[in-house]
C-alpha cells in the first residue's frame, strides 16, 4: 500500500483525482467502482473540470455503484442513487448504458445481489475502484465480522454506518445495505483509498500497522499489490 501524506481535504482530493486521470488516459472504457460520502466527493466535484478539457478521457468510461441503503426510493436525496447521479453521471455525462448499481428498493435483495454480480462477472473486473474508510475501518458496507462473502450480499449495518451524514436526517434509518463483497473490491486492477474526517485517528493507527483482521475490514487492502491511499492531515496528524 502507497501513502500519500496531504496537508488537507483540497490536496488530498487533488492528488487522487491526478492520479485517476493518469490512469484514465492509459485506456478508455475503463470500468470505475465508485463509493459515496463525502471522502470522494471532492475528487468528483474536480473530474467536473476535468471532463471540459479532456473529454475523451469519459467518453467510454463506465461507473459501477458500490453500495446502496436498503429502503429508500432511489430518489430520495439520501440514497446512494441520487448521489451518483448529480455527483458523477450527469456532470460526467455517463448514460444509463454504462452504469451499474444497486436499486434501493428491490422486491427481491437476494435476486438483486445476483443481478449485480453479474454484471461484474460480464463487464469487470473493476479496473479502479474509489473507497472511502469508515470509523470502524468498514468500506462500503463491508462491515467488521468474523467473515467476509466474497461477492454482492446483503448487509446488516453497523451502528456507526446508521449514523452516517448521508442519512443522519432521516427519522426511520436504514438497517441493511446491498454492497459489493472484498473479493470483488481485492479483483480490482487498481485502488484509490480516500482517509478523511476526525474521529478516525486509532483506525489510521490500525491501518498503518498492517495487521489484517476481519475487525478491520480496510486491513485487508494490504493484500492487494496497487493500493494508493491518500490521507488528509485531520484523519493521521495524531498518529504520525
Amino acid at each position: 500500500m502507497d501513502f500519500h501524506y496531504c496537508s488537507d481535504y483540497d490536496e488530498m482530493s487533488l492528488q487522487a483525482t491526478d492520479y485517476l486521470i493518469s490512469e484514465l488516459k492509459k485506456k478508455s472504457g475503463q470500468l470505475l467502482g465508485v463509493a459515496t460520502g463525502n471522502s470522494p466527493l471532492g475528487v468528483y466535484r474536480k473530474l467536473r473540470s476535468e471532463i471540459n478539457q479532456h473529454p475523451k478521457y469519459f467518453e467510454k468510461l463506465r461507473i459501477l455503484k458500490l453500495d446502496e441503503w436498503v429502503g429508500l426510493k432511489m430518489s430520495d436525496p439520501s440514497s446512494c442513487e441520487s448521489y451518483i447521479q448529480n455527483n458523477i453521471l450527469e456532470p460526467l455525462k455517463i448514460p444509463s448504458q454504462r452504469y451499474t448499481g444497486f436499486q434501493s428498493d428491490p422486491e427481491d435483495l437476494k435476486a438483486e445481489c445476483d443481478r449485480v454480480q453479474a454484471t461484474i462477472e460480464r463487464q469487470g473486473p473493476i479496473d479502479l475502484c474509489i473507497l472511502g474508510l469508515g470509523r470502524n475501518g468498514h468500506i462500503g458496507f463491508i462491515e467488521p465480522a468474523e467473515s467476509f462473502m466474497p461477492h454482492c450480499q446483503i448487509a446488516e449495518l453497523s451502528k456507526i454506518s446508521r449514523e452516517h451524514a448521508m442519512v443522519d436526517t432521516l427519522k426511520k434509518k436504514p438497517t441493511h445495505g446491498l454492497t459489493l463483497g472484498m473479493g470483488d473490491v481485492l479483483a480490482s486492477k487498481k485502488i484509490i483509498l480516500l482517509v478523511t474526517g476526525t474521529g478516525k485517528e486509532s483506525v489510521v493507527q490500525a491501518l498503518l500497522k498492517g495487521h489484517i483482521s476481519t475487525r478491520m475490514p480496510a486491513s485487508f487492502l494490504w493484500l492487494h499489490p496497487n493500493v494508493q491511499c491518500y490521507l488528509d492531515k485531520s484523519s493521521f496528524s495524531a498518529t504520525k
